[in-house]
């Protein structure tokens, strides 16, 4: 039963993401009875991976979107953590070879290069084949105007899914799988009133 769940939010993106807002304020308004942590991660993947693993305990559950799903992939495999990943980035070192040179994230203001060696970094982290799919719960929607959906859909074809037709990058009505995705990750729910069925 996980105590601690951590958001992961995606590429050039910060803590305050609004699927990680919304979620948040969610968990608060049903008196959910875990530590939610929405840590904001450096664009080095090598560093981002550190913090991660540093908050990571047996008692932990994931969330992660885009590059955050990518994350929480790996973590979930290695750590052997349930994880919820919402239009998740599968082999982002692919395609981040086009965004190589000067970034800037605006949600962080920061300004920083995107090297060979991030992207190698990243390539390091990608799991060949899930060992553990049931572990990981996809969200998907075709729509996604920035990761190849079916890639996913493929990726996780071992894994609980939740394929939607349309939608966009962003998950359009993410809320809407609040209450499975904590039933997912195997929260409990102090609020008697709305207790939440494991």
């Amino acid at each position: 039963m996980a105590r601690k769940l951590i958001y992961i939010h995606g590429f050039n993106s910060s803590e305050q993401s609004f699927k990680a807002q919304q979620l948040g304020q969610w968990l608060a308004q049903q008196s959910i009875d875990c530590t939610y942590l929405t840590p904001r991660l450096h664009y080095d993947p090598a560093i981002a991976m550190l913090q991660l693993e540093q908050l990571i305990d047996k008692d932990t559950a994931l969330i992660g979107s885009s590059l955050g799903g990518f994350y929480a992939t790996y973590l979930s495999q290695h750590h052997g953590v349930r994880a919820v990943v919402v239009n998740p980035a599968v082999r982002p070192f692919e395609l981040l070879h086009d965004y190589l040179g000067p970034q800037y994230n605006p949600y962080q203001q920061q300004h920083y290069t995107l090297t060979h060696q991030h992207v190698e970094t990243l390539r390091q982290l990608y799991v060949e084949s899930l060992h553990s799919p049931e572990n990981i719960l996809l969200l998907q929607q075709s729509g996604d105007e920035v990761l190849p959906y079916q890639q996913a859909v493929n990726y996780f074809s071992a894994s609980p899914s939740r394929i939607e037709f349309g939608g966009d990058h962003s998950f359009i009505g993410f809320e809407r799988y609040f209450d499975t995705l904590v039933r997912f990750l195997e929260i409990t729910n102090t609020n008697k009133e709305n207790q939440i069925q494991l």
